[in-house]
């Protein structure tokens, strides 16, 4: 393996780490306290019988959480840029719900930058693919 490919993958590998760690954070948090949870994502919960669909929503975080570790862990860097890119239909989601119930503009703003994150993350991994694609040739 090369220079730059090896520090592609070290790259792809801590960016796709840091997202496995706050993905596993949100998904713990949603349990221990779906309405500070609720809020920090951009929307209040009304009532506290609603919290079930904030843990919902945290059954499937640690599910995303498990599944990247486990790519991550045999280096499936291909699957991996494919969810970071289609990955980006969530904060995409969660931005406009956020906007949509009047969220503070720094809560749209995060959203926007897991966005611009999942991309970087997905043109990181494509170049390192392509890269072990050409070696492999």
């Amino acid at each position: 393996m090369t220079n730059k490919t090896a520090t592609l993958e070290r790259t792809g590998f801590v960016l796709i780490l840091l997202m496995i760690l706050l993905q596993g954070f949100y998904g713990i948090f949603s349990y221990i306290d779906s309405s500070s949870f609720s809020s920090i994502r951009g929307t209040v919960l009304f009532s506290e019988m609603d919290a079930d669909w904030v843990k919902i929503y945290g059954s499937r975080t640690l599910f995303i959480t498990l599944f990247l570790g486990y790519l991550l862990y045999f280096r499936n860097f291909l699957i991996l840029m494919w969810c970071a890119l289609f990955g980006i239909i969530m904060p995409i989601t969660d931005g406009l719900l956020a906007y949509e119930a009047q969220a503070p503009i720094k809560v749209v703003l995060k959203h926007i930058a897991t966005i611009v994150y999942l991309l970087i993350t997905f043109f990181v991994l494509k170049k390192l693919v392509a890269k072990k694609a050409s070696h492999q040739s």
